[in-house]
């Protein structure tokens, strides 16, 4: 008699055999009909499977990806082909599919082939840190099904899920902790370099479909399905609560950080909560900053993604990020934090996106009530854009030099991934020596230089270092820095460049050689130089 786990290997043994993979699937509809499907577009895939000749060899996966990916009905006939050891009959019973309108009949044609299914779940390839492509399942989205989202809506691959496991700084360790899981993607990515996971969310629905993704990809994550336990325990509960009194060597989270506007007697089950933590304004993230160095091991780091409110009467967008930090177990251990803004959006804006994130513009006077009730809320704390973007915390281990307190908005288009970037950069940050005079130092082989000049003039006005890689930031040289770039060429220490360049310039000013090594350090923290070991 076969167990639940037998049919979970089957269907992973049949997904493999049709090659349910992300380019199997882009050579099958290409690669644009592919990245509409990533924007929620099912329409260009649903044309370049209607175009498919008779015969065609790729038609197996033609009705895979039909049935879970563009939100077709598919005839059980050709499910049962493309999927043998499983079949129509046992997506039904695992709960991934449900049973379609029947099809008209041919004159001749046996009552079978009218029987139709259709996606109950959406079910597709994700790369993870893993040797092999996982198979992941979520609810279905809103172009795949009509109506609003259920509240307790699972959310699949998403832009923000994918950003924070690229962003990741990987390294070896004992114990993980992933809040707020989902369907379980960041705890797959952490399974390839973590010893043990624990994995929290609120949603026992949630944590229903990630012990499902990792019983389904047991093989690759290397996981006994009779002892989930040994790698990852998952547990019920709201963000920190499920592992109270607890640390680790790591923390990740794609939280519920999406600001929305409160109403009196709303109810917990109202809410959408893959994205909405139930508190007002920006606080739960505010809650996760400042409390979650208390959950972590001396060393050990958290990164997460985040929104945060940036008021009228605002100095910087940083001011409430950095007032995050100056409460709580951040404040206590002194914790040191990077924060990185990706991107802002005005109050109108934001109310869009999220209202057409689930789908409520179905209902046009809940959408108007809704959008509404967005502009008031921002209003009521005079709050003139919402920022995104990701945050990187350390707890102070003691050891090398510390990261401090980072803020920078970097908007324009960055490198993935970018956790090894990240890690290279709190790397040279920590081993940088207090006296710089003794460094050797060489230009990073992703950096070129621009100068600008007028027409006619003997000295370029502006001199330039770029990064093609990671961060891709722009840093404007002094002309002393550009004299110190240009002689990084590991023979001189950056001591002795300093001194020549000094000499060279005449400069009747004694600070003049601990500016130029104040501008090489951070030439070497942002990567634009390169220590010689």
């Amino acid at each position: 008699m076969s167990t639940a786990q037998d049919r979970l290997d089957a269907l992973a043994d049949d997904l493999a055999g049709v090659r349910y993979y992300a380019d199997d699937i882009t050579e099958l509809i290409g690669a644009e009909a592919h990245e509409a499907l990533g924007r929620d577009q099912p329409i260009p895939a649903r044309l370049a499977l209607a175009d498919l000749e008779a015969g065609d060899p790729r038609a197996q996966l033609a009705a895979v990806v039909d049935l879970f990916l563009t939100g077709g009905t598919v005839p059980a006939v050709r499910i049962d082909a493309a999927l043998p050891r499983t079949g129509a009959a046992g997506l039904l019973a695992l709960g991934l599919a449900e049973v379609g309108l029947p099809e008209a009949l041919d004159e001749g044609e046996d009552d079978d082939a009218a029987v139709t299914v259709r996606a109950a779940v959406d079910l597709r390839p994700h790369a993870s840190d893993a040797d092999a492509e996982l198979w992941v399942a979520s609810d279905l989205s809103a172009y795949q099904r009509p109506g609003m989202l259920r509240t307790d809506h699972v959310l699949g691959i998403g832009q923000a899920s994918r950003t924070l496991a690229q962003t990741t700084a990987r390294r070896p360790v004992r114990r993980a902790l992933d809040v707020g899981t989902g369907c379980g993607i960041q705890t797959f990515h952490l399974l390839s370099h973590a010893e043990h996971v624990v994995a929290t969310d609120v949603s026992e629905r949630a944590l229903d479909f990630a012990r499902f993704n990792l019983l389904l990809n047991h093989r690759a994550l290397g996981i006994d399905p009779a002892n989930l336990s040994a790698r990852v325990d998952l547990r019920l509960g709201s963000l920190l609560e499920p592992v109270a009194g607890q640390t680790f060597d790591l923390i990740v989270s794609n939280p519920p950080f999406v600001i929305t506007p409160r109403r009196e007697g709303e109810r917990e089950e109202e809410r959408y909560t893959y994205r909405d933590g139930g508190l007002p304004g920006d606080t739960l993230v505010a809650h996760l900053v400042s409390e979650l160095p208390a959950y972590l091991n001396d060393g050990g780091t958290a990164q997460m993604l985040a929104n945060w409110e940036v008021r009228r009467e605002a100095q910087a967008w940083s001011d409430g990020p950095a007032a995050w930090l100056a409460t709580g177990a951040a404040a206590e251990c002194q914790v040191e934090a990077w924060f990185i803004q990706r991107d802002t959006e005005t109050p109108q804006q934001y109310a869009e996106v999220w209202l057409r994130d689930a789908a409520e513009g179905r209902d046009a006077r809940h959408y108007e009530r809704q959008y509404r009730a967005y502009l008031e809320d921002f209003a009521s704390r005079d709050v003139a854009e919402i920022g995104f973007g990701m945050v990187w915390l350390r707890r102070p281990s003691g050891e090398g030099r510390a990261v401090g307190r980072r803020f920078e908005e970097i908007t324009h288009p960055i490198e993935q991934p970018l956790g090894p970037h990240l890690a290279a950069a709190i790397a040279a940050a920590d081993t940088l020596p207090g006296d710089l005079g003794s460094v050797h130092a060489v230009v990073a082989d992703d950096v070129t230089e621009e100068r600008h000049q007028r027409p006619g003039a003997e000295h370029p006005g502006v001199i330039l270092l770029r990064q093609g890689a990671g961060l891709r930031r722009t840093h404007l040289l002094t002309t002393a820095e550009a004299g110190l770039v240009s002689a990084c060429d590991g023979e001189l220490t950056l001591g002795q460049i300093a001194d020549a360049i000094d000499a060279l310039l005449g400069e009747d000013d004694p600070e003049a050689k601990t500016r130029l090594l104040e501008g090489a350090r951070r030439l070497i923290v942002n990567g634009f130089l390169t220590l010689v070991r």
